[in-house]
């Protein structure tokens, strides 16, 4: 099954939250839903401009080559060569294309995250929000593990120095309770699928597992 029919993604804006694959997953779900419609990618925080996807900065530009492409990639021009927002209202882009994917959250490459209270940057317009786990965080020290670790300790009651455990992470998921779906991605061995089923049920939301890289899910929940 596609990765944007088991999270259920709808016409309009989605937000992708958390660490562990939310750019992977962006471009694998704008894959996926270039055949069924039209596709912008973009940030609300920022993002490495893809090579395999037309980078654009004015909204203006996307109505048109949309219809050629599929899928373009929509943001300005930041710090360090990245792309952050766009000028245009997150709504005026959902009116342009049927599918807005929106990365609104950073993790400096870690595979978990807790959240300081102005993140994640989620559109008010966001109709589903995605949060990325990554599996290969379980056992890791919370101080090299988890982005924010401090913030994962307060709400989790491990210390800096303690394994991330899929208690401990559901914990933080709860308490932050930012998502509507959650996505445990490198869940490829059965020990990393072994705790993310034991993630998965202690979690409200539908949780699914699997491994981007591979093409490979399942629904746990």
């Amino acid at each position: 099954m596609e990765l944007s029919v088991l999270l259920d993604i709808r016409r309009g804006v989605t937000a992708l939250i958390g660490s562990g694959g939310k750019t992977t997953a962006m471009y694998l779900l704008a894959e996926e839903l270039s055949r069924r419609g039209t596709v912008i990618c973009t940030t609300s925080t920022h993002i490495l401009p893809p090579a395999h996807i037309p980078v654009l900065t004015e909204a203006g530009e996307a109505a048109a080559l949309l219809a050629e492409r599929k899928v373009v990639c929509l943001g300005r021009a930041g710090p360090e060569g990245k792309l952050t927002a766009p000028a245009s209202p997150f709504r005026e882009l959902a009116a342009l294309a049927d599918y807005v994917l929106v990365e609104a959250d950073g993790s400096r490459q870690l595979p978990c995250k807790a959240h300081l209270p102005h993140e994640p940057a989620v559109p008010p317009e966001a109709g589903r929000r995605i949060l990325m786990v990554g599996a290969s965080g379980f056992g890791q020290p919370v101080c090299r593990g988890a982005h924010r670790p401090e913030v994962f300790c307060r709400l989790s009651g491990l210390g800096m120095g303690d394994p991330i455990t899929p208690e401990a992470l559901a914990a933080v998921i709860r308490r932050e309770n930012l998502a509507d779906r959650v996505f445990i991605n490198q869940a490829e061995e059965a020990r990393a699928l072994e705790q993310a089923r034991a993630l998965a049920a202690l979690l409200p939301a539908p949780v699914f597992a699997g491994s981007l890289r591979k093409r490979s899910f399942l629904c746990l929940s």
